[in-house]
């Protein structure tokens, strides 16, 4: 079991790095707009699916980049397929992932309570 998760991550880790390159240097749509980067990708064991979390930033449309990502995942996926050696090359489900905004939001709190504590020594 141990040997086929280690595989997985592997395989992880180059789709990752893969469609990352893809999707910065070769996908050219003019909708998708800001810096999109490719955070995480879990890959179901039959390696059928790649689910693709992605994150952006200065985009105009978040939602509109993610509805853009999905219609060119052919594409994307087509190119993958021709560089990473797997003998099923899986069908990419893109999602956003919110864990940067999340972060962002968690250190603004956290500056509002420090300044907060300062002001009252």
């Amino acid at each position: 079991m141990a040997k086929n998760t280690n595989r997985m991550n592997k395989v992880n880790e180059e789709l990752k790095k893969e469609i990352s390159i893809v999707i910065n240097q070769e996908l050219k749509d003019p909708q998708i707009t800001g810096l999109i980067s490719v955070t995480k990708v879990d890959t179901t064991p039959d390696l059928k699916y790649a689910r693709v979390y992605v994150s952006m930033i200065n985009a105009k449309s978040n939602k509109g980049n993610l509805a853009r990502l999905k219609k060119c995942s052919g594409f994307i996926r087509s190119m993958i397929a021709k560089r990473v050696n797997l003998r099923i090359t899986p069908e990419l489900v893109f999602l956003f992932d919110e864990s940067i905004e999340y972060g962002s939001r968690i250190d603004s709190i956290l500056a509002e309570i420090t300044k907060d504590i300062k002001n009252d020594e």
